[in-house]
């Protein structure tokens, strides 16, 4: 299938919560070449990323991204994502052919604050979100920069994200069945929960910056 080549430049709004993730229970979801980061005793940052990519977009779709934690290799600091989902093919083929990412398709039904995604019938996620009693939002668009990992065959990949931004905080729910593929990182209590309003993403050509094994690649 064709897709666009990188960068991807994307337009839309997103909603990110953050939490503290128990170390132990991540590993089991990143490579073992990967170094798990510590911000707490036992505990490391992890996110879901829920996001509507729409008109001005390379490509327009609906995505969910999973990150059970934060990694080191080598001295390179940045973000294993271990779930994604997305709602249109060519991402999934570019997203796995270009970033060695495990994308699968989905369906994303955004109601009146919220949103549910489901796969085949099981649903993965809620998010539900409320615009909070302290609200706290740049009056400009912030610029945010991401690193990340992924894995192509026998390659460990190494990418930039670029964005700008407004963003606010929201009062954030989190629901994720039993029987959701990423459940055992228990992801329902985080931190804090935002919003990214006329968000501007662009996702850099990755680069090969080591060895993976081959058991981690993505099918």
């Amino acid at each position: 299938m064709s897709y666009p080549s990188a960068p991807w430049t994307l337009q839309g709004y997103a909603f990110q919560t953050l939490h503290l993730l128990d170390s132990d229970k991540s590993r089991g979801f990143i490579p073992p070449e990967l170094e798990i980061v510590s911000v707490l005793p036992g505990k490391t940052l992890g996110g879901v990323y829920f996001s509507a990519y729409q008109s001005g977009s390379i490509l327009e779709y609906n995505e969910l991204i999973v990150v059970p934690a934060l990694v080191n290799y080598q001295g390179k600091i940045g973000v294993w994502i271990s779930h994604i989902y997305v709602d249109n093919e060519e991402s999934v083929a570019g997203g796995r052919e270009i970033w060695g990412l495990p994308k699968q398709m989905a369906e994303f039904i955004w109601d009146k604050n919220e949103v549910n995604i489901y796969q085949n019938n099981r649903k993965l996620c809620n998010f539900r979100y409320q615009q909070g009693f302290f609200n706290l939002s740049t009056g400009w668009r912030q610029p945010l920069m991401a690193t990340s990992f992924g894995g192509l065959n026998t390659n460990l990949l190494f990418f930039t994200s670029t964005a700008k931004s407004h963003i606010g905080l929201v009062e954030g729910q989190l629901e994720i069945p039993d029987n959701s593929p990423f459940s055992q990182l228990q992801l329902s209590q985080h931190i804090v929960s935002l919003k990214l309003s006329e968000l501007t993403l662009t996702v850099n050509p990755p680069r090969v910056v080591g060895k993976k094994s081959v058991l981690t690649s993505i099918t």
